[in-house]
C-alpha cells in the first residue's frame, strides 16, 4: 500500500513538472509565431535600391501570373512570406490589373493592400515627333495596355472617327502634345475619348475666335501648324513662318511647302527637295495643288498651333533656310530677294556636299 502511494506521489510530482514545461513551450511557440507573424505583416519586404520599379499586371491575369510579375521585379526580399500574406488577404480572389509602383520599405500587408485594391500609379502619357497615324499608335501603345493594333484600328476607322468629328486624314490633330495622366489599363476607346475631351478643352473660345478671324477651321489651323512645325524648330520664328503661309493663302498662291512634298513622297530622309520630288503627284504636293493639304503632316505641338493663331503681321512671301545652318530662315518680299537668299543656301549645301 505504501508503495502505491509513493508511485502516485511520483506521478503527481512529474505531472507538476510537465505542465510548467508545456506552458513555457507554448509561450515560446506563441512568441515565435507572433514574431514571425509580425515579420510577415509589417517587416520590410521590398527593396528597390532607390530605382523606380513598376509591376504590370495585365487584364485577365491569374493570381499566379500576378505573383510571378511581382517576384520578377527583383525587389522582393522574401517571396515565400509575400505569398503567405497574399493568401491570408484573399488576394487570389481579388487580382486587379494595373501598373503599380513598388516602394522601398513596404511590408507584405502594404504591398498586397495596394494590389488587391487596385491602387494604380498613373502613366504620364506624352507623344512628340510623330508624323503618321501608325507612329502615333506605336507611341501610345508603348505607354498603355492596349496594343498598337487596337489603337491603330480606331485611328483608321472612318465610321468611328466620324463620331468624334474627325477622319483618317486629320485625326492626328486631335492629339494635342502635352503630358496627360492616365491609367495603364485605359482601353483604346477610352483613350480616344480622353484625347477628344482634351482637344475640346484646348480649343477655348479665344482660340476659336482667332481661327475664325483667319477663316480657318480648327483642323485647318492644325494642318498649317504642322507645316510651320516642319519648317522650323525655332519657336520664336514660328509666328513669322506662319505669317508667310497665311499671306500666300490670302493671295491665292501655291503654298509651295517643301515638307508637304516630302510627306507625299513618303521618304523622310530627304534633306534637299529636287525637281523629281516636285513632280510627284500627291494631294500633299503643295507645289501642284492650291490651298492646304488634306490633313496635318505631323502632330503639331501647342507652340506651332498658337503661332498660326497669333501670326506675325508682315509682307513676306518667301523664305529659305539660312546658309549658316543655324535653323533660322531668311525672309523676302520679292522673288529677286528670295533668289539671292536661295543661292547662298544652295552654295552652302554644295560646299557640304548635301545632295539629297
Amino acid at each position: 500500500m505504501a508503495k502505491k502511494v509513493t508511485t502516485t506521489k511520483r506521478k503527481k510530482k512529474e505531472k507538476s513538472k510537465v505542465i510548467p514545461a508545456l506552458s513555457v513551450l507554448f509561450v515560446l511557440l506563441f512568441v515565435s509565431f507572433s514574431y514571425y507573424a509580425y515579420q510577415i505583416v509589417y517587416t520590410t519586404n521590398v527593396d528597390t535600391k532607390d530605382q523606380d520599379t513598376y509591376v504590370y499586371i495585365p487584364t485577365g491575369a491569374t493570381y499566379e501570373q500576378a505573383m510571378d510579375s511581382v517576384e520578377a521585379s527583383g525587389v522582393i526580399i522574401d517571396p515565400l512570406s509575400l505569398r503567405f500574406m497574399a493568401k491570408l488577404m484573399d488576394y487570389d480572389e481579388l487580382v486587379k490589373p494595373g501598373r503599380y509602383k513598388l516602394e522601398s520599405g513596404w511590408g507584405n500587408r502594404q504591398l498586397i493592400g495596394v494590389l488587391r485594391t487596385g491602387q494604380q500609379t498613373p502613366v504620364k502619357l506624352t507623344f512628340t515627333n510623330v508624323r503618321l497615324r501608325n507612329q502615333l499608335a506605336e507611341k501610345l501603345a508603348a505607354e498603355v495596355e492596349p496594343s498598337e493594333e487596337e489603337i491603330d484600328a480606331l485611328l483608321s476607322d472612318p465610321e468611328y472617327l466620324g463620331t468624334l468629328d474627325f477622319d483618317t486624314t486629320n485625326v492626328v490633330s486631335m492629339f494635342i502634345p502635352n503630358t496627360y495622366e492616365v491609367y495603364w489599363t485605359i482601353t483604346a476607346k477610352e483613350l480616344m475619348e480622353r484625347m477628344k475631351s482634351e482637344y475640346d478643352k484646348f480649343w477655348t473660345e479665344e482660340r476659336l475666335e482667332k481661327a475664325e478671324k483667319l477663316n480657318l477651321t480648327q483642323q485647318q489651323v492644325s494642318t498649317l501648324a504642322s507645316i510651320v512645325q516642319a519648317e522650323t524648330i525655332k519657336n520664336d520664328e514660328k509666328p513669322r513662318v506662319a505669317g508667310v503661309y497665311l499671306n500666300r493663302l490670302e493671295k491665292g498662291m501655291l503654298l509651295q511647302a517643301d515638307p508637304t512634298v516630302v510627306f507625299g513622297v513618303g521618304d523622310f530622309s530627304i534633306r534637299r527637295v529636287l525637281n523629281v520630288h516636285l513632280r510627284h503627284d500627291s494631294p500633299y504636293n503643295t507645289y501642284r495643288y492650291k490651298g492646304l493639304p488634306p490633313g496635318p503632316i505631323n502632330v503639331p505641338n501647342i507652340s506651332s498651333i498658337d503661332a498660326v493663331l497669333n501670326p506675325e503681321k508682315h509682307d513676306y512671301i518667301y523664305f529659305c533656310a539660312k546658309e549658316d545652318f543655324s535653323g533660322y530662315h531668311s525672309f523676302a518680299v520679292t522673288v529677286a530677294e528670295h533668289q539671292a537668299n536661295a543661292r547662298r543656301y544652295q552654295k552652302a549645301l554644295n560646299e557640304r556636299r548635301i545632295l539629297k
